[in-house]
Formats: C-alpha cells, sequence, structure tokens
C-alpha cells in the first residue's frame, strides 16, 4: 500500500488490524482522498489471509464528522458528470467495508455525523462511547443521506432512519442502542476493553466460517423462507461441511482440544 495521508493501518499479531481515520484536526471528515484510502485499505485487508477482523476508527475527539465541508462545496459547483462520479467512489468504498469477508468494528467516540454514521452501519458491529452522539445530518445542508441509506435502512429499519434522516436530529449513544445503531455503549474508558472483548469472541471461531456467514446473510431478507432461499442454505451448508476449517473444528471439539485457529 502506497503511503496513506488520511488513514492508518496497523496489523497486530492476532490478527487484528485497525483501520484510524486520522484527521483529527476536522474531526475525521473524509474528502475524496481518504474514500480512495479507506476503499483501498479495506481491498488489501480483505485480501491478506493473516487478517482476522477489523476495527474501524477516528483519531482524537471524533470517529468522523461524515463529509468534509469543502469537498460538498466543490461538489455542489462541479457538474453532474464530476457529482456522478464522485458518488460512485463513495458507494464504492462503502460497499468494500460492508462486504468485506473479515468481520469489521467501529469504535465510535465523541460524533458519528452524515456519512460518519454511514460508516458506522457499514460495519457489522459497533461499538459506542456512552457520551457519543449521532445525527444523519445531510438535510441541514440541502442534500440528503443517499449513498449511505440503505446502510442505515439495514441497520435501523426504514421508519427509524427515515426519522433520523427526515429531522436530522443528533441522537445520544443510549437512543442509537436502543434503535439498534449500536450493539454496545460503554464509558469512554473502557471503549477498548470492549472492543478487545468483542474481537476475543470473533477469535474463537473459524475464519472461514466467518466470511461464509457474511455471504451468506447478505443474500437473505426478513420474510419468507422461499424454495430457492431454502436450496441456497442447503447448497451453502453442504459445501461449508466439506472444508478443512470443518473438518479441524469437529475434530477440536471431539479431542476437546482449541482448534487450530485459536491463538493463545
Amino acid at each position: 500500500m502506497s503511503e496513506l495521508k488520511t488513514i492508518a493501518v496497523a496489523r497486530s499479531a492476532d490478527g487484528v488490524a485497525r483501520v484510524t481515520m486520522s484527521r483529527a484536526e476536522v474531526f475525521n471528515a473524509f474528502d475524496e482522498t481518504m474514500i480512495a484510502e479507506l476503499g483501498s485499505a479495506f481491498d488489501a485487508l480483505a485480501a491478506d489471509d493473516a487478517v482476522r477482523a477489523i476495527v474501524l476508527a477516528g483519531a482524537g475527539k471524533a470517529f468522523s464528522a461524515g463529509a468534509d465541508l469543502q469537498w460538498m462545496q466543490r461538489a455542489s459547483q462541479a457538474s453532474f458528470e464530476w457529482n456522478l462520479e464522485d458518488a460512485r467512489r463513495f458507494a464504492g468504498m462503502l460497499d468494500r467495508i460492508a462486504n468485506c469477508p473479515k468481520p469489521t468494528i467501529a469504535r465510535v467516540q465523541g460524533v458519528a455525523l452524515g456519512g460518519g454514521v454511514g460508516l458506522v452501519c457499514a460495519c457489522d458491529f459497533a461499538v459506542a462511547a456512552d457520551n457519543a452522539r449521532f445525527a444523519v445530518s445531510e438535510a441541514k445542508f440541502g442534500i440528503l443521506p443517499a449513498v449511505i441509506g440503505p446502510y442505515v435502512i439495514n441497520a435501523v429499519g426504514k421508519r427509524h432512519a427515515k426519522r433520523l434522516a427526515l429531522t436530522a436530529a443528533q441522537i445520544p449513544a443510549p437512543e442509537a442502542l436502543a434503535i439498534g445503531l449500536v450493539h454496545a455503549v460503554v464509558a469512554p474508558d473502557a471503549l477498548d476493553e470492549a472492543v478487545d472483548g468483542l474481537l476475543a469472541q470473533l477469535g474463537q471461531n473459524g475464519p472461514r466460517a466467518l466470511g461464509e456467514i457474511k455471504q451468506l446473510f447478505a443474500q437473505l431478507a426478513e420474510g419468507p423462507v422461499t424454495p430457492q432461499v431454502r436450496e441456497l442454505t442447503a447448497q451453502t451448508i453442504a459445501r461449508v461441511r466439506g472444508t478443512d476449517e470443518a473438518r479441524e473444528g469437529f475434530a477440536a471439539f471431539l479431542a476437546k482440544r482449541p482448534a487450530a485457529w485459536i491463538r493463545s
């Protein structure tokens, strides 16, 4: 990966990669450069077999204030064609996070605003400090949360998502927990401990199985279990049962020993 200007990426021996947005002076607001670097980073980490899970964080006092306003001002003065390509790049970055085969955790402190909420919702898990605040704030600037909209809806449901988008109101971490925007709320000084606890749980499970879960669940929607869905799930489990990881998992359980993927 070439020299990074807006993010930092660190890998640890236990298979955890930490991607940190590093524009603390603007509360980690993202622009074209950060969007490109986040997309490239998640591509690289997705392809790295040594990486078992990814933590997305923000440096300084905030997780992310969303779109850099100077970037948005440039967009408001640009052509439709420029805006379309720019929006496609943003959409592609969120897709790389959401469809990363590795479990992803958003570590949220301070504020997550606008596109920052989109980043939270694109991750599999979100752990927030109890003083964090969230707002889908685009309407305040005369625009709308279009690209992040599907991820917000998937996280909290359509009715909560519409309320957040239409009011642009900030909500506190406990309310974000109640509507499913985040999965855990802890004291600020316990944030890293909570993230590490979740990483420890993930580390007990087969890494390829976790990727299979993400891939399968991305194809499933709430509603009737159709013949096509039944066939998809049967085909998937039949294939995965025959993998080396599955054989190791069953052998380890029967032998009452840790599976090979569990690191001390």
